[in-house]
C-alpha cells in the first residue's frame, strides 16, 4: 500500500526546488523588467524590445543551434517550452496533489532567457491535480495555441508537434519518477506514472508513441538530428540519423 504525503500549495512552490530547473516556477519575486505573457506570445504579440515574441525565441534557438532551417529551431523551442509546462504541472500534482492555475494570461515568459525557459506566475490559484485538469490547463491552454502559432509561421508538421508534446511529457515524468524513487517518495512516483499514462491516452496525444513503464518511444522525429553535431534523441523513432529526405518523419 502506497501512503500519500500531500500538502497544500505554498506560495513559492518550494517542494519543486530539489527537482531541478525544468520544474521550477517563479511565483513571488517579480522580474526586473516586464515580461510578456504566454497568451500574448501565442496571439502573435510583439514589443519594441523583442519584436514578435515567438519569432524572437525561435531565432534565438536557431542561432544557438546553428540550425539549417527555422522549422528545426521552432521544433526545439516548442519541445523546450512543453517540457517546462509539463514539468511544473506533474511536479505539483505528484508532490502537492494540486495544480496551480497556469493560465496563459497569468504565466509570464522571457523570450530571451536561456534553457530551461524562464517562467513567472503572477497569481497563485489552486486547481485539482487530476489528469483531466492537467490536460485542460497544459494541452488545451498552452500546447494547442502554441502549436497553431508555430504551424502557421514555420510549416512544422502537426504530427511532429504532437510527438514533441508527448516526448516532453514522458521526459518530465521519467525525471520526476527517478527523483521520487531515489528519495523514498513512492507515492509521488505512483501518482506520476498514473497521470502520465492517462495524459498519453488523451486524444491529442494518443498514438504518438509507446510507453513502457516510464520509457517512451515516439513515432515521429523532432528534427534535432539535422542540427550540426546533433544526433537522434533517446526516444526518437530513428535508431540512427536518417540519410533520406530532410522531411522524413516530420509528420
Amino acid at each position: 500500500m502506497v501512503l500519500l504525503h500531500l500538502v497544500d500549495l505554498d506560495p513559492s512552490l518550494a517542494a519543486l526546488r530539489p527537482l531541478g530547473g525544468f520544474f521550477l516556477l517563479r511565483t513571488t519575486a517579480e522580474p526586473r523588467s516586464p515580461l510578456p505573457t504566454l497568451a500574448q506570445a501565442y496571439a502573435n504579440g510583439s514589443s519594441d524590445v523583442y519584436g514578435n515574441f515567438l519569432n524572437f525565441r525561435v531565432s534565438k534557438v536557431a542561432d544557438v543551434l546553428r540550425a539549417p532551417e527555422t522549422r528545426i529551431a521552432a521544433s526545439v523551442a516548442h519541445q523546450g517550452l512543453a517540457a517546462r509546462l509539463w514539468s511544473v504541472a506533474l511536479g505539483c500534482c505528484a508532490l502537492y496533489g494540486h495544480l496551480p492555475d497556469l493560465d496563459a494570461r497569468l504565466l509570464h515568459w522571457d523570450p530571451d532567457g536561456s534553457a530551461p525557459d524562464d517562467l513567472w506566475l503572477s497569481r497563485m490559484t489552486t486547481l485539482p491535480g487530476d489528469a483531466e485538469t492537467v490536460a485542460d490547463v497544459v494541452l488545451h491552454g498552452h500546447l494547442e495555441p502554441l502549436a497553431a502559432a508555430l504551424r502557421a509561421r514555420y510549416r512544422v508538421a502537426p504530427g511532429l508537434l504532437r510527438g514533441n508534446a508527448a516526448s516532453a511529457l514522458a521526459g518530465a515524468a521519467g525525471q520526476l519518477d527517478r527523483w521520487a524513487r531515489a528519495n523514498g517518495r513512492g507515492d509521488a512516483a505512483a501518482r506520476t506514472r498514473a497521470l502520465t499514462a492517462r495524459l498519453l491516452a488523451h486524444p491529442l496525444l494518443a498514438g504518438t508513441g509507446t510507453l513502457t513503464g516510464t520509457a517512451f518511444r515516439r513515432r515521429s522525429c523532432c528534427l534535432y538530428y539535422r542540427v550540426p553535431g546533433g544526433g537522434v534523441c533517446g526516444d526518437c523513432c530513428f535508431r540512427r540519423p536518417p540519410r533520406s529526405s530532410p522531411h522524413a518523419a516530420s509528420g
